[in-house]
């Protein structure tokens, strides 16, 4: 598991713009060892991103039931020393090279968040509860920042709870993980995401377990 916090941790700082190398993460999370020209909140990015994996190995039935609650208790994590608002939104975000508009209602996100609690909780496959959560939590935008770091640690602890492995998104080039998150926002299409998902899991289990 020790492998797969490292390269979840690096793979997902990455995609949000984090400069560490991957060995500069190994050092870091291992011995505490920040990389030189590097800023403070990318090591604190790194940092926040092993602790929640932490929790969830540590209390893997945590998100079961999934509620707004929960995931609010999972983003404050990803963000703790860093300037980042907790809990959800009361402002508008952009999301740059598109012309999709997160709600920017509160009360609306709120809602939205709640139904799609809801909408995993009913589901009866675990992949499928793992995709959805990977996706709607993204495309709702529900904090100022940390939507997508806190998507992808809801999506492995639902994996994780029924004793799948989670995935480290490794090999994934992050321009191509936010294509298909740009085809999602726009179009609703989940096609390219779900490729995305389908290949990673099967890399993970031939890498880490």
């Amino acid at each position: 598991m020790d492998r797969l916090a490292i390269d979840l941790s690096w793979k997902s700082s990455q995609i949000e713009g984090n400069t560490y190398s991957l060995l500069e993460t190994e050092r870091l999370l291992k011995e505490r060892e920040t990389a030189s020209g590097k800023t403070k909140e990318e090591a604190t990015m790194l940092l926040n991103n092993k602790d929640a994996l932490d929790f969830i190995i540590d209390n893997t039935d945590y998100l079961h039931p999934l509620s707004v609650s929960k995931i609010e208790d999972i983003h404050s994590v990803l963000i703790k020393e860093l300037a980042v608002e907790r809990n959800l939104r009361k402002r508008r975000v952009g999301i740059s090279g598109t012309n999709y508009k997160p709600l920017d209602n509160e009360f609306q996100i709120l809602e939205a968040l709640k139904n799609t609690c809801d909408l995993i909780n009913e589901k009866g496959s675990i992949f499928e509860k793992a995709l959805l959560a990977l996706v709607l939590i993204s495309y709702i935008q529900p904090f100022m920042d940390g939507n997508k770091r806190t998507a992808r640690i809801v999506s492995n602890a639902i994996l994780m709870n029924d004793n799948y492995c989670p995935l480290s998104f490794r090999t994934v080039d992050s321009i191509d993980y936010k294509k298909a998150m740009l085809l999602f926002y726009k179009q609703n299409n989940i096609s390219k995401f779900k490729e995305i998902f389908i290949n990673q899991f099967e890399l993970a289990v031939k890498t880490y377990f």
